[in-house]
């Protein structure tokens, strides 16, 4: 490895730590505050999301249209409530087929 990826590991490492340890520096007391609360438990799910989201349309080899419909399925059956691998294999499968629907048509 050159030595940039080392200080950009150290780096990454540094604002992970920092980011995990400003709040019991900051914060002596317990919060109260819902906002702050709610804020606080949200933000990890919200960095997860806007770091798959792309992925989620451009991981495909059919492209953008089967990576869509993959995840127009996937939250189908994520709000009907079922587990997190059936949501995956309903959405596997979504892609399958549109992408062999593809393959044919072109």
């Amino acid at each position: 490895m050159r030595p940039n990826a080392y200080l950009y590991i150290l780096v990454m490492a540094g604002v992970t730590y920092l980011i995990r340890m400003l709040p019991l520096v900051l914060f002596k007391k317990e919060i109260t505050s819902p906002f702050v609360k709610s804020f606080l438990y949200y933000v990890p799910y919200a960095c997860l999301a806007a770091m798959t989201f792309p992925a989620i349309l451009t991981a495909t080899a059919g492209g953008i249209i089967s990576g869509a419909v993959g995840l127009i399925v996937a939250l189908i059956v994520a709000y009907r409530e079922k587990s997190l691998l059936t949501v995956a294999l309903f959405a596997c499968a979504a892609v399958f087929i549109v992408e062999r629907i593809m393959g044919f048509l072109m």
